[in-house]
């Protein structure tokens, strides 16, 4: 029965729920990125290319010896499409934490400023 209450203990850490969300959100989001570059990105920029190698799909582009790199390739593309993302995530997370730091900083004198200024106030 110890075991139990210790896995009731760990599972109610609030790291094991953040981690929880996280995955559940990360695969929603990679749902939302597939369908980018599946049906956004490939159709837009890539059938160009596509129809100039007689290829009706991304993941049936081959090599003469066969080797299917189309594959890769829609995962390359997804990668670098998800790292713009998450990079633009951050970007922007820490302009907000800059405008907060901004604005939580108060203006005027620092607290060694009052300090000298009433030390020298009391010098004279």
């Amino acid at each position: 029965m110890k075991i139990i209450s210790e896995f009731k203990d760990f599972i109610a850490k609030g790291n094991v729920m953040d981690l929880a969300v996280g995955v559940i959100i990360g695969g929603a989001f990679g749902g939302i990125v597939k369908s980018l570059v599946d049906d956004v990105i490939t159709p837009a920029i890539l059938n160009p290319a596509l129809k100039a190698a007689n290829v009706a799909d991304l993941a049936l582009l081959k090599t003469d010896g066969g080797i299917l790199y189309g594959k890769f390739l829609a995962a390359v593309i997804g990668f670098l499409v998800i790292s713009f993302v998450i990079f633009l995530m951050v970007k922007s997370l820490n302009k907000i934490k800059k405008t907060e730091e901004e604005i939580s900083t108060p203006s005027g004198p620092t607290q060694e400023e009052l300090l000298t200024q009433i030390r020298d106030l009391l010098k004279k």
